[in-house]
């Protein structure tokens, strides 16, 4: 345990009170995320849309594909079937951890699934706002206006917050389906990386892309 007793009191207080405020934010993202996630899982998407982007996530886990990644993948598949889209967008570049294309994993899924509709590939993003940012021009040179994005359910809160600060552009009218993946299934809130969002919130805001 780190000791503090060598510093001023003045400044323990300080420390312990921006230690006491930062769990509370924290917290407070973390129930919001959670909360909009259920709200999501709840009311599925019901309208019609040109495309479905499925936003990436690292393509390989211990060997195989990475459920958290194939079910966003089966989430846009399960819309196809329903009939609320007929194209797909992958959306995910290099993974520096297993040297996979996140897309081009993502679309072999799809295939294997055996959906036979139109995949289109972005292939360069590295982050949730490059998902977004890289998809737009190929969005716009297809003439996709309505679209549905697909991420796993803690995901969903920041990215509806760059869709709304118009990393997509502010011609496409967007729908968000999340996708109860295995890690979803499995972990929900708990999961690792719903623990981690609430941090990359408050990164994403510190650097202006809200």
């Amino acid at each position: 345990m780190l000791r503090l007793s060598f510093l001023p009191l003045w400044l323990r207080k300080l420390l312990h009170l921006s230690a006491l405020a930062g769990t509370v934010v924290y917290l407070s993202i973390l129930i919001t995320i959670g909360s909009y996630a259920k709200q999501l899982i709840n009311h599925p998407p019901t309208q019609q849309a040109d495309a479905a982007l499925i936003l990436g996530n690292r393509a390989y886990l211990h060997g195989k594909p990475n459920p958290c990644l194939t079910g966003r993948v089966d989430e846009g598949l399960l819309l196809a079937q329903q009939g609320l889209v007929s194209t797909l967008l992958m959306t995910g570049g290099l993974d520096y951890e297993d040297q996979r294309i996140e897309a081009v994993t993502m679309e072999a899924h799809a295939r294997n699934k055996g959906f036979g509709g139109e995949i289109l590939l972005e292939s360069r993003s590295s982050s949730t706002l490059e998902n977004l940012t890289f998809s737009r021009p190929i969005l716009e040179a297809m003439d996709i206006q309505n679209i549905i994005i697909t991420s796993e359910p803690y995901h969903m809160w920041r990215v509806k917050k760059l869709v709304e600060a118009g990393h997509l552009g502010r011609e496409i009218n967007v729908n968000y389906a999340a996708a109860p993946t295995q890690c979803w299934v499995s972990w929900g809130m708990a999961f690792k990386g719903a623990l981690r969002e609430p941090l990359a919130i408050i990164n994403n805001y510190a650097k202006g892309y809200f």
